[in-house]
């Protein structure tokens, strides 16, 4: 089993950056990948970003690519969803999550993750 715990947010103004953590422990990182999603009050959950942890393959929603980046550092287990240029759209509390295989073809599913971090709010002001 994986332990998240996403640390990180807070508030910034609209064109503002703001680099979210994931710290991840448990057993081996190696088979997993690991995927941002974000959920804003009264909305459901939604897909930001995955990444495959062995491959450092990418897959990101619409709505953020091309100004959010995520990546992974493996001497810390940590992934990382930077973002730039960031919108009120995008407040919403920010959580990373870890499921078992490396494509990307289900990555965009919430329900395919089966481990959770507690979230982290990212509030964006106009």
């Amino acid at each position: 089993q994986v332990q998240l715990v996403e640390t990180g947010g807070g508030l910034v103004q609209a064109g503002g950056s703001l680099r979210l953590s994931c710290a991840a422990s448990g057993r081996t990182r190696w088979y997993y990948t690991m995927g941002w999603f974000r959920q804003a009050p009264g909305k459901e959950r939604e897909f930001v970003g995955a990444i495959v942890w062995s491959s450092g393959l990418t897959v990101y929603s619409d709505s953020v690519k091309g100004r959010f980046t995520i990546s992974r550092e493996s001497a810390k287990n940590t992934v990382y969803l930077q973002m730039a240029n960031l919108k009120p759209e995008d407040t919403a509390v920010y959580y990373c999550a870890a499921r078992s295989g490396t494509s990307t073809s289900d990555a965009t599913t919430s329900g395919e993750y089966n481990t959770w971090g507690q979230g982290t709010q990212v509030t964006v002001s106009s």
